[in-house]
């Protein structure tokens, strides 16, 4: 069925997307305002570098695999949960997307998480 388009004037389908149709903009919330700040950005760094710029879950696994490509920096306890801890090393670890995912969706032991973490802390500190 036709209709007038309110957007750009002219007479579209009912189901066509008007490209002059304004996107509604999401709010930023705190932890996207603070995934932009320079603090965040040094700290992500430092996860990375001491972790060697590769996923610890990879590493671990049997055969070990070596990801060192789309590596991200996981807050093991969620910054909505704990916010003193977003930027606590122990914390804080590096992982490659697939894995991120994983632990993301809880799929991933938090425990273990944490236990690499504070092993690789304890090892760079040697």
């Amino acid at each position: 069925m036709l209709r007038s388009c309110k957007y750009c004037g002219s007479i579209h389908d009912r189901s066509y997307q008007c490209p002059y149709k304004p996107v509604r903009k999401k709010e930023a919330t705190y932890i996207d305002k603070f995934r932009r700040l320079r603090v965040w950005t040094n700290k992500s760094k430092e996860i990375r570098e001491r972790d060697r710029h590769l996923c610890q879950m990879c590493i671990r696994e049997f055969p070990a695999r070596y990801t060192f490509t789309n590596i991200e920096v996981h807050h093991i306890v969620p910054i909505i949960e704990d916010w003193s801890k977003r930027l606590n090393n122990d914390y804080l670890i590096s992982l490659c997307a697939p894995h991120h995912k994983l632990a993301e969706d809880g799929q991933i032991d938090r425990q273990t998480l944490i236990d690499i973490a504070k092993k690789q802390e304890e090892n760079n500190k040697i």
